[in-house]
């Protein structure tokens, strides 16, 4: 008889009212006899209503008592995944973008690779939501950037869906890169000898909210990540 695969389901929110219980909702569904998905929803002192709703869901609720930001959040999310004995963990968003459907082929592909961390890409077979230009360029850029410092070729290096390990978990627990983390966070897996690859998955449109990552914010996001890249990589 197989055991049941037991995974974390990281999702940090903040403001995410509109959107988190259809997150939630739509995580259950992805569970299985094979595989068992638990909710770990990291609550970053939101202003909406976003603590009351997750209060009242099936689902782990972590509510920071001070904002500490995506990296914060995730790594608050990875301690409890580590602390309670899950085989994985994998980080979502909490606004819709990132179908739990995909988490089981995650998995799949991490398991029969023997990587240490599974990233889904939106940009191997290009289906679903592509992103805006802006960002696609961007993602290009830390495309180039990343291959020249550590010779790994990461179409999606920004993308939020990404699983993990334990031997990730027990690593991260220590460090994880605060405002921008996905892409530091790659620098680190290769400095550290994780073995790493892509899976082809879609994603969707944000179900409410606003991406911080737009006009002017986006040139000072590429700006920061870079000095970000080559101070991890330099550090580790």
């Amino acid at each position: 008889m197989n055991q049941t695969i037991r995974v974390a389901v990281i999702i940090p929110a903040y403001n995410e009212e509109a959107s988190i219980a259809s997150v939630v909702s739509a995580v259950h569904a992805a569970s299985s006899d094979s595989i068992q998905l638990t909710p770990v929803v990291v609550n970053d002192c939101s202003k909406d209503s976003t603590k009351e709703i997750i209060g009242s869901l099936n689902c782990v609720a972590l509510n920071l008592p001070i904002n500490l930001g995506i990296g914060g959040a995730v790594q608050t999310g990875i301690k409890y995944a580590f602390d309670n004995g899950f085989d994985f963990c994998v980080q979502i968003d909490g606004d819709g973008q990132h179908p739990p459907q995909f988490i089981p082929v995650l998995e799949k592909e991490l398991v029969a690779n023997n990587w240490d961390v599974a990233i889904g890409s939106r940009y191997i077979e290009k289906e679903g939501f592509q992103s805006t230009f802006m960002r696609r360029t961007g993602i290009q850029y830390f495309q180039f950037l990343l291959k020249l410092i550590t010779s790994e070729n990461v179409t999606d290096s920004t993308s939020g869906m990404r699983m993990m390990n334990r031997k990730t978990m027990k690593l991260l627990y220590a460090y994880y890169p605060d405002e921008y983390p996905e892409p530091e966070a790659l620098i680190i897996y290769n400095r550290n000898g994780l073995k790493f690859g892509e899976v082809p998955v879609q994603m969707n449109e944000r179900m409410g909210g606003q991406s911080s990552i737009q006009g002017f914010g986006a040139v000072y996001y590429m700006f920061k990540v870079t000095i970000a890249i080559i101070f991890t990589y330099l550090r580790q």
